[in-house]
């Protein structure tokens, strides 16, 4: 999108800016650069992206191509699309994302479906989630369950400012209570919870300098570390879980699917208090959520 870049007769369209960042990042390794395109030059010209499919022949203001070109050098740098627009969709919903939160995945929208199924025939469920992170989770099943009471618990505060943000946008902030604190410590003796639900960090320490520089130099490494096996925090949950789900009532956990058969064994290991324990895989045919049932007694 410089000068040197196209003939001064031909004028820098929508399409033809398309055209030119696609291949652009392409080269810089992007794979899914048409994507890429198109959501930054909808933010950049503050249009939707089925808007661009109807200006194709728009001249792009000076401004507009300023902006453009911002953006795509952070994305050539492998800065992830969300954090540049500070939005990603989950289950069918914007959320607001900053360098605070780890950018939902599609794979966990497989946490709250599970979730949903469990809770469905409940009049007032009441759920723990433990790390809320962007509040995508627990703002998901509050929008599609009316009567759903959530509390969520988060370690770092500004990640908490954005899960509050998150939730008023959908308007269940009334439901969905939030908490700072480790896991388990900001809940008061004696609660009891119907279903509690976790995406924890589960990436082993090791791994981290292997994943993609999308990943590795953008997104929170407190929220992808999970130690040395990746399962630190999991442990953690198996062990006091038990003391703050009813008698009958579930655990959703989200996993690395090689850790598959660990995670089964730490829920089903006497003393667990767990039963019923199952691996649900997710479209890929992966396994990806533990679910286990509070043993009655």
């Amino acid at each position: 999108m410089s000068a040197e870049a196209a003939p001064p007769t031909e004028e820098w369209t929508v399409r033809r800016v398309l055209e030119w960042t696609i291949g652009h990042l392409k080269k810089h390794g992007s794979d899914s650069a048409r994507l890429d395109a198109e959501v930054l030059l909808a933010h950049a010209r503050g249009c939707s992206r089925i808007q661009l499919y109807t200006a194709y022949d728009d001249v792009l203001p000076d401004a507009v191509r300023q902006t453009m070109r911002d953006l795509v050098k952070r994305r050539a740098n492998a800065e992830p699309v969300a954090y540049l627009v500070g939005m990603k969709e989950f289950y069918s919903l914007p959320f607001e994302v900053t360098r605070d939160v780890l950018i939902p995945r599609p794979d966990t929208e497989l946490l709250v479906m599970e979730a949903l199924q469990l809770i469905k025939e409940m009049p007032h469920p009441k759920i723990l989630e433990l790390g809320v992170g962007s509040g995508c989770i627990s703002t998901a099943i509050a929008v599609n369950h009316k009567s759903v009471h959530i509390v969520g618990v988060e370690i770092s505060p500004p990640t908490l400012s954005v899960a509050q943000r998150n939730l008023e946008r959908h308007k269940v902030a009334d439901r969905v209570e939030l908490r700072l604190g480790d896991l388990f410590a900001p809940l008061q003796k004696g609660e009891l919870f119907d279903v509690l639900v976790s995406n924890p960090p589960y990436i082993p320490t090791a791994e981290i300098e292997t994943l993609a520089p999308t990943v590795r130099l953008h997104e929170p490494h407190r929220a992808l570390d999970g130690g040395g096996d990746g399962l630190d925090l999991i442990r953690q949950i198996a062990r006091q879980a038990a003391v703050f789900v009813r008698p009958g009532g579930g655990v959703l956990i989200e996993f690395t699917p090689e850790q598959a058969d660990a995670i089964r064994t730490l829920f089903s290991q006497s003393g667990s208090g767990f039963e019923d324990v199952a691996i649900v895989s997710d479209l890929g045919h992966q396994p990806r959520v533990l679910r286990a049932r509070r043993a009655s007694r």
